[in-house]
């Protein structure tokens, strides 16, 4: 199997269970300005994006006012706010294990995310994840220009380790993006995960190496 150094790995819906809260979340932002959008198409329109590009692009597709886009992320980044407050958050099931595993086998493991650093923080702070422990570093949408599929957090990431050749990165994560993004960077593996927003028939489009239940199949890969 390819020598895989650093697993790149979404956060919701990838490594942690938040029971699609965001979508259901941003569906409900949306909703509120006068809009009319399911939770499926939320899911297949802005899964594993940057929320406000997320945001901006849906009300195009559903030729909504782009000047909406602005408030309709800020409420939903409130409401996001307090829902994981309020949220009782795990680690989808064999997580913290393979986490733990991988660690132990010298991988370096980079959490990366279309949220904020704040939304991210506040995921891990509930899980008591920690950096060094659990993962060595954590980026997001704050930490880049281009949001995914661009590569530029899979660069930042392969930067902060001195990984020069993309073959030793693997990426994972439970949308179309994220798979897009590891092809954009060149990644050795790209896996997608059925544990989260879209379905294998979604997942399949973005033609990943491989199509896993749970993160934690990977083991058996590497």
């Amino acid at each position: 199997m390819k020598n895989i150094e650093l697993l790149v790995l979404d956060m919701a819906g990838t490594t942690i269970d938040e029971d699609n809260v965001v979508y259901k979340t941003l569906t409900d932002a949306v909703n509120e300005y006068g809009y009319s959008v399911t939770l499926e198409k939320v899911l297949i329109s802005c899964a594993g994006m940057e929320k406000l590009e997320a945001i901006t692009s849906l009300l195009n597709e559903i030729n909504g006012k782009e000047a909406d886009a602005q408030p309709i992320f800020e409420n939903f980044s409130e409401k996001l706010r307090l829902a994981y407050q309020n949220l009782e958050i795990k680690p989808i099931n064999g997580t913290e294990n393979f986490l733990l595993k991988m660690k132990q086998q010298d991988k370096k493991i980079v959490l990366n995310t279309g949220y904020t650093y704040a939304i991210a923080q506040q995921l891990l702070d509930k899980l008591h994840w920690k950096e060094n422990i659990h993962f060595d570093a954590l980026i997001t949408a704050d930490d880049v220009s281009e949001s995914r599929p661009n590569p530029e957090m899979i660069n930042l990431a392969m930067k902060k380790f001195n990984i020069t050749e993309p073959q030793k990165v693997l990426k994972a994560g439970d949308s179309v993006i994220d798979i897009e993004e590891g092809k954009n960077a060149g990644c050795g593996l790209t896996v997608a995960v059925l544990s989260g927003a879209q379905n294998r028939t979604e997942l399949e489009k973005a033609g990943p190496d491989y199509i896993l239940n749970t993160i934690s199949e990977v083991e058996n890969l590497l």
